[in-house]
């Protein structure tokens, strides 16, 4: 009996090998990962402009902060992260981790929007309302889509968003 029982757990063991054999393993494809991603510009605004919208005259500001905020579809904070610029005042905003909900109602376009945070300019750092950079640059998909080997990116912008100087003397008149 026990030779019998021998015999049939090499026959199992034999049977396995061959399946096994028989179907190769493959990896499964791994899916590509989808980001969003928020780009803008930060500048000084000109004291000629002050109180208005113009960026005319405008310089770019270096590692100025801003933040990226999105709230899901019953108004929660669900996404918080603060990005600073390079030397030409252009942030690139990856949301790592940014999850949607609800497809539609927590849409990065309805959801997310960039705040002005802090300017390391001492004589330029007061907030200004430059494209709602107070209140909240909303986002606007600029059609623009970076795909790489396992990576794609969905690219929005906000902004142009503007800091203002602190200094800024009453025009006097002659």
């Amino acid at each position: 009996m026990a030779n019998n029982q021998f015999i049939i757990t090499i026959s199992i063991l034999a049977l396995l090998a061959a399946t096994t054999a028989a179907h190769e393993v493959t990896p499964l494809k791994q899916d590509k990962t989808a980001t969003v991603v928020v780009e803008g510009k930060v500048y000084c605004q000109s004291c000629k402009y002050f109180g208005s919208w113009s960026l005319t005259g405008a310089e770019p500001i270096p590692a100025a902060k801003v933040s990226v905020i999105c709230k899901n579809h019953k108004k929660r904070v669900s996404y918080y992260n603060t990005f600073a610029t390079n030397e030409e005042g252009y942030f690139y905003a990856e949301l790592k981790d940014f999850k949607m909900t609800h497809y539609l109602l927590d849409h990065p376009l309805h959801a997310c929007h960039v705040k002005l945070v802090s300017s390391p300019l001492a004589t330029c750092n007061l907030l200004s309302n430059v494209n709602n950079g107070i209140n909240g640059s909303p986002l606007k998909f600029e059609n623009k889509v970076l795909h790489g080997k396992d990576y794609e990116a969905v690219v929005y912008g906000s902004g142009p968003l503007a800091f203002r100087p602190s200094n800024c003397d009453p025009e006097t008149e002659t």
